[in-house]
C-alpha cells in the first residue's frame, strides 16, 4: 500500500485533484494497487481563517508519506510569495526535494505553436535543480527605502548540490535510453563562478558514462533551439532559475499549461508531483479548467514509485482522449468540462488501444 499526501490547494487545484484522484482510483482498481490518501488543506483559505500555512506536525507526517500529489498553490486574497514560499517552497527545501524533473511531449493530438514540427520532434526532459541557486533566498538590502538603496540577491551553488543534481542527470538520461545525450544549459561566458563550476563538475564526472553524449549551450540558445530544433534534445540540465524560466517555454511548444506536469523529486525521500499552471482563479468552480496536466503529474507520481504499467495505462489514456476528443487544451474550450474529462480518460484506461 502507498501512502499520498493529498493537497488540493487553492483555486481550481482542488478541480484538478478531484480529477486525477478519479483516474488514480480506477487505475488502482486495474492494476490492483492501494493507496491511502491524506487529504490537507493548506492554501490560500486555511491561511486566511487560521493564519497557518504549513504547520512542522503536519510536515513531519508528510515525510512518512510515499509520496505528495499536490494541485496549485496561489490565492487572490494572499500577498504573493507568502503561500508560495511558505508552502511550495517550504515542502521543496524540507523535504529536500532537489530535482525538479519536467518532461516536455508532445502528444499526438495536440497543437504545438511550432511550425512543421510533431510529436516525433518533441519529447525531451528538463531536469532542473531545485534547492540552490537565486531561489536559496540569500542576499539583503542597503539603505532600504532611500535614493541609494541596494538590493542584492545571491545565487548559491554548493559542490554537492551541483554534483547530486548532475548525476541525477546523466543516471535518468541512461534510464530514459532514447538518444542517450545530456545537454548542460548554462552561461559560462558572463556567470564564470557559478558556471565555472557546474562546468567543471559536469566535465569530471562524465566519463563515469561513456554511453551518454554530452553537449553544452547557453541558456539564451536554448531559448532558441527549443523553438528552431527542439529535436536535438532528450536531456537537458540546468540550474534553480535557468530551469524555471526554460521549462515554460517547454511547456508552450508542448501543447500548453494545460497538459505540463513536473515532479519534485528527492530520490532518497518523498517527492512532489503538480501540474505546473497556476491556480487559475478566475476559473474557480466553473468546472472548465483543463485537468490533464493533473492528470499527468499523476502518471509521473506512478512512474516514480515503480508502478510502470499503471502509468503507462494513464499515459495512453491521455494520448486517446487528445487524438479522439478534446478540441482544445484551454480552459473553457476543451469541448468538454473538467469532470467530464477525467471521467473519459477513465473510460480509455478500461479500454485496449
Amino acid at each position: 500500500m502507498y501512502k499520498i499526501a493529498v493537497i488540493p490547494g487553492d483555486g481550481t487545484g482542488p478541480e484538478v485533484v478531484r480529477e486525477g484522484l478519479k483516474v488514480l482510483d480506477a487505475v488502482a482498481e486495474l492494476e490492483g494497487i492501494e493507496f491511502q490518501k491524506v487529504i490537507y488543506d493548506f492554501g490560500g483559505d486555511r491561511y486566511l481563517r487560521t493564519g497557518e500555512i504549513l504547520p512542522d506536525s503536519a510536515l513531519d507526517e508528510i515525510r512518512e508519506m510515499d509520496a505528495i500529489y499536490l494541485g496549485a498553490v496561489g490565492h487572490p486574497q494572499v500577498k504573493p510569495g507568502i503561500l508560495e514560499q511558505g508552502l511550495l517552497l517550504k515542502l521543496r527545501f524540507s523535504l529536500d526535494q532537489y530535482i525538479n524533473l519536467r518532461p516536455v511531449k508532445l502528444y499526438p493530438g495536440v497543437e504545438t505553436p511550432i511550425k512543421d514540427k510533431g510529436p516525433e520532434d518533441i519529447d525531451f526532459v528538463v531536469v532542473r535543480e531545485n534547492t540552490e541557486g537565486l531561489y536559496a533566498n540569500s542576499g539583503g538590502f542597503l539603505r532600504k527605502g532611500t535614493k541609494d538603496e541596494v538590493a542584492i540577491q545571491e545565487s548559491i551553488n554548493t559542490r554537492r548540490g551541483v554534483e547530486r543534481c548532475l548525476r541525477f542527470a546523466f543516471q535518468y538520461c541512461r534510464k530514459r535510453n532514447k538518444k542517450r545525450k545530456l545537454t548542460l544549459c548554462g552561461k559560462t561566458n558572463v556567470l564564470t563562478y557559478a558556471w565555472d563550476l557546474w562546468e567543471r563538475v559536469f566535465q569530471e564526472i562524465a566519463p563515469e558514462f561513456p554511453d551518454i553524449e554530452t553537449d553544452y549551450a547557453h541558456v539564451d540558445a536554448i531559448c532558441m533551439w527549443f523553438v528552431k530544433n527542439p529535436e536535438w534534445f532528450d536531456v537537458v540540465v540546468t540550474d534553480n532559475m535557468f530551469g524555471d524560466i526554460i521549462t515554460d517555454l517547454g511547456a508552450m511548444i508542448q501543447g500548453g499549461m494545460g497538459i505540463a506536469a513536473g515532479g519534485n523529486i528527492n530520490p532518497e525521500g518523498v517527492s512532489m508531483f503538480e501540474p505546473i499552471g497556476g491556480s487559475a482563479p478566475k476559473y474557480t468552480g466553473k468546472n472548465v479548467i483543463n485537468p490533464l496536466a493533473a492528470i499527468c503529474a499523476l502518471q509521473m507520481m506512478l512512474d516514480h514509485l515503480g508502478e510502470d504499467k499503471a502509468a503507462a495505462r494513464v499515459e495512453n489514456a491521455v494520448i486517446q482522449i487528445c487524438v479522439r476528443d478534446i478540441k482544445s487544451l484551454s480552459a473553457g474550450k476543451m469541448g468538454y468540462s473538467t469532470s467530464e474529462v477525467g471521467n473519459l480518460v477513465v473510460k480509455y484506461l478500461k479500454a485496449s488501444y
